[in-house]
């Protein structure tokens, strides 16, 4: 597989100071660093060094399949950000690794050593929230910031100041699929959900959701024990004990175990129709099953839905750097827009290390008071350059990240499956975290 990355070989991270811009009204502005000395952000980018963005994505396992768009958000943005002059002068440089999934987290802990080796300031990753917990402390205590484009775990909320994400925790998420739920008119839901930290904390919001309007959680409810291992392939039995609860709907919690659990569902006469997904597997299964297998079935995806023109963009950047079109673009938005708001952290804070970065991300998020709304990079930094805080609203249309580092409002994307077994964007609901 190509790869449209370069390598920033044995780079250093820079010393953790403290560098923030001043919002002057001075059309040059200047920075203060922690030993109270000022210097012009001209000078603090001659001094700083090239931004290196690293990718911990999953390229095999059981989310390889959300991969690609990652991939392209990342390599997009960054696109972008060099077009428009780069990082306090110098372009950003790129290294790659593979995330892998739960079952085998070797692969992740292998791909944050090669990160930090290869000189990384900021990781974006991973897309499992159970990876993130894997490597995260191996990531951040090298002074690394890590922001994931996709985890959801309530778990990973204020976890750490070098940790942040543009996806929505579970309880965004949770509360619209649970809704949904109850919007089309079921009470007794089956959950049937992989036992690891995503999966049950997604489950735990799911159901808060379904209980607190009236409905009921008969199978693989908080503390039954009915959770499968990630990775399972037989769910023969797990089906007819869900099966037997007798509900009158079905979620499903899982990755590309879904496939398996779909069929084991139709081998038992259920109606394939009558499910729900969610992030994790709402995907396009015309490959998988006949033809209207999950005609009506619903799913859920944390985000705006991205215009049409930005789908094209991301995938024209597939295309030439893999050499095939993305299919599926679940995340590319948070992926973009997390490289775009680290980015513009740096320029903000004068310098390219993760602690520069993690102590701007919020304030170029919006959570400065007065800012001025920007929708690109390259109009960011020219507000930054004015002496002016900025609040970056971009593709993914999440609102400012908040003190856990969280962004605090978020879209769902609600989808109906069509008769090709593709889910197609019916609605979207905005929750706050």
């Amino acid at each position: 597989m190509s790869r449209h990355f370069t390598m920033k070989a044995g780079l250093a991270l820079l010393a953790a100071s403290a560098i923030s811009l001043s919002a002057c009204s001075s059309t040059t502005p200047t920075t203060t660093t922690s030993a109270g000395t000022s210097t012009s952000s001209s000078a603090a980018a001659a001094a700083a060094e090239p931004l290196t963005v690293g990718t911990l994505l999953p390229i095999t396992g059981t989310l390889a399949f959300l991969g690609p768009p990652e991939i392209a958000g990342v390599g997009l943005a960054i696109d972008d950000i060099n077009e428009a002059g780069g990082v306090l002068g110098s372009e950003v440089e790129e290294v790659s690794a593979d995330s892998g999934d739960s079952t085998d987290m070797n692969v992740s802990t292998q791909g944050a050593t090669e990160l930090i080796n290869g000189g990384a300031d900021v990781v974006i990753g991973a897309a499992s929230s159970s990876v993130s917990l894997n490597v995260v402390d191996q990531i951040t205590e090298a002074g690394i910031m890590m922001i994931s484009p996709a985890n959801t775990s309530t778990t990973l909320s204020g976890y750490s100041p070098l940790y942040s994400r543009t996806a929505p925790p579970d309880t965004v998420q949770g509360a619209a699929l649970g809704s949904a739920v109850l919007d089309s008119g079921y009470s007794k839901v089956a959950v049937i959900v992989q036992n690891e930290d995503y999966g049950t904390g997604l489950r735990d919001n799911v159901q808060k959701a379904v209980e607190d309007g009236g409905g009921e959680v008969v199978y693989g409810a908080t503390g039954g024990g009915q959770e499968f291992a990630p990775g399972e392939s037989n769910f023969s039995s797990i089906v007819t004990e869900a099966l037997a609860t007798k509900p009158d709907t079905i979620v499903i919690v899982a990755f590309e175990e879904t496939v398996a659990i779909v069929k084991a569902l139709l081998a038992a006469g259920w109606d394939t129709t009558n499910l729900f997904l969610c992030d994790g597997n709402t995907a396009d299964y015309s490959k998988d099953f006949d033809a209207g297998t999950l005609e009506g079935a619903q799913g859920t995806i944390p985000g705006a839905q991205a215009s049409d023109d930005f789908k094209a963009k991301l995938s024209d950047w597939y295309k030439e750097s893999e050499g095939e079109a993305l299919t599926d673009f679940s995340y590319g938005p948070e992926s973009y827009d997390a490289t775009i708001l680290a980015a513009l952290a740096a320029v903000r804070g004068g310098a390219t290390d993760g602690q520069t970065i993690s102590d701007n991300l919020q304030a170029v998020s919006g959570s400065e008071s007065g800012a001025v709304e920007v929708s690109t990079y390259a109009d960011g930094v020219a507000a930054l350059a004015e002496g002016k805080e900025i609040a970056y609203k971009g593709i993914a249309g999440i609102g400012a990240i908040n003190d856990k580092n969280d962004p605090s409002s978020a879209f769902i994307g609600v989808y109906s499956y069509d008769g090709d077994n593709k889910p197609v964007f019916d609605r979207a609901v905005e929750g706050k975290a």
